[in-house]
């Protein structure tokens, strides 16, 4: 799986690790049985990384030494930290089958999940949501306690049961205490009619669907109205609704979507300084990468105001003038093309039939994304309305992405003035 390698000589290990790049990558290192397990990491450096793992120690010491085990040395190049972990759980996984999972102590994500099938539907928390129950499993959430408030919380909003036990109506059942604060329908005992429990059951999967804008479709058209014919009181307590259902959306991330149409477009450096890399989740997998180039493409600088991908006069790489008339075709049109063809070659990757290659790539998107704003490295965007994706907005990611990988002007020192006093 890994693109390069050669044979490790533990005899004269200074001659072979000189061969080495000062890259980041992921390595594995195989013994004389090429069927035994290997060892694999990843690391920023990996000159530097193998020459503490491969270099005969002079004294004794507790690291680990590997140079009279290693006969061969395999590596690939990657060019941010979420490339390298994707390499190394994919290699993991043709390894070590589910267990590559604990090894790289991956968490499946949890999810919210709307039992449809129940004719009774209700709500759970659930971290293996099945792929026949795709449509009624939302999320990811960061984690189990995260999707169980926003399904607590957005309950308070609807009148679906909270019991988790299969109903059998019977109107002489005394209820429970939701029924008594009027919090919920009550079909135990009959307290509403099956078409008016489906009624609400499907306002609570809408509400999950749309992360809450079907509600706040309803409530703003009926505020609207109610301002407009002069009823004061009952638009303040519309908009009162209005915000308790903002608040309740706010607890449900933009990554969170029904299970079997979560789509991400994921940008992140790449190992080539000339290009950026496009990762697409799409069928519960990551696809990718495929190589965006940024020839020809000039970068925004946010810091002027600009917000123009053509503003500023510094591209990546010194175009040559026999090329001018090549780089001048980079118009904004040429490069949503190019992002549009990107896209398409990963989208007619068929998935893969592999239900830990699926948990896998979802936790290591949920990983990835709710990590903090100032750890999170690259740009994500998800696709808009009838599955479009937002090329203009995609572009500007991309700016801001290879912008990253520019050298930071040095700031001007100012000049040490003493204080008279």
């Amino acid at each position: 799986m890994l693109t390069q390698s050669f044979l490790f000589d533990p005899v004269n290990p200074e001659e072979t690790l000189r061969q080495l790049p000062s890259r980041k990558a992921v390595f594995a290192l195989y013994g004389e049985n090429e069927s035994a397990e290997p060892y694999i990491g990843l690391t920023p450096d990996l000159r530097r990384r193998l020459e503490r793992l491969l270099r005969p120690a002079k004294t004794q010491t507790k690291r680990l030494q590997l140079v009279s085990r290693v006969r061969r040395i395999a590596w690939q190049l990657t060019g941010s930290e979420f490339e390298s972990l994707l390499v190394q759980f994919d290699l993991l996984e043709q390894i070590y089958g589910p267990k590559s999972l604990e090894r790289m102590h991956l968490r499946a994500p949890a999810f919210v999940k709307f039992h449809g099938g129940n004719p009774y539907p209700r709500l759970t928390i659930t971290n293996r949501p099945g792929l026949k129950e795709a449509e009624w499993a939302f999320g990811p959430f960061p984690s189990h306690p995260a999707a169980g408030r926003y399904s607590e919380e957005m309950l308070k909003l609807f009148l679906l049961r909270r019991c988790e036990f299969n109903l059998d109506p019977d109107p002489s059942f005394p209820g429970c205490v939701y029924s008594e604060m009027k919090m919920c329908l009550a079909p135990c005992f009959k307290g509403c009619t099956d078409d008016r429990y489906a009624e609400e059951a499907e306002a609570v999967r809408s509400f999950l669907a749309t992360r809450g804008e079907s509600k706040l479709t309803q409530i703003r058209l009926q505020r609207d109205r109610a301002s407009e014919q002069l009823e004061f009181e009952a638009a303040a307590a519309l908009h009162g609704q209005f915000q308790k259902v903002e608040s309740v959306r706010a607890l449900a991330a933009e990554l969170v979507h029904p299970l079997n149409v979560l789509g991400a477009c994921l940008l992140q450096t790449s190992a080539d300084p000339d290009e950026i890399s496009i990762f697409l989740f799409q069928d519960g997998e990551f696809r990718g990468p495929a190589p965006f180039s940024l020839l020809g493409m000039r970068i925004q600088n946010e810091q002027s105001g600009s917000s123009s991908l053509f503003a500023q006069p510094m591209a990546l790489q010194p175009v040559p003038e026999s090329n001018i008339s090549a780089a001048q075709k980079a118009t904004r049109d040429h490069l949503e093309a190019r992002m549009g063809a990107a896209l398409e070659s990963l989208s007619r990757q068929k998935p893969q039939p592999n239900a830990t290659v699926r948990q896998g790539h979802l936790a290591l998107l949920a990983r990835w994304y709710y990590r903090p704003q100032h750890k999170r490295q690259g740009e994500v965007f998800f696709p808009e309305n009838e599955q479009k994706w937002p090329f203009k907005a995609m572009l500007r990611g991309i700016g801001r992405v290879a912008a990253a990988k520019l050298p930071k002007p040095e700031q001007e020192q100012k000049p040490n003035v003493s204080r008279q006093t």
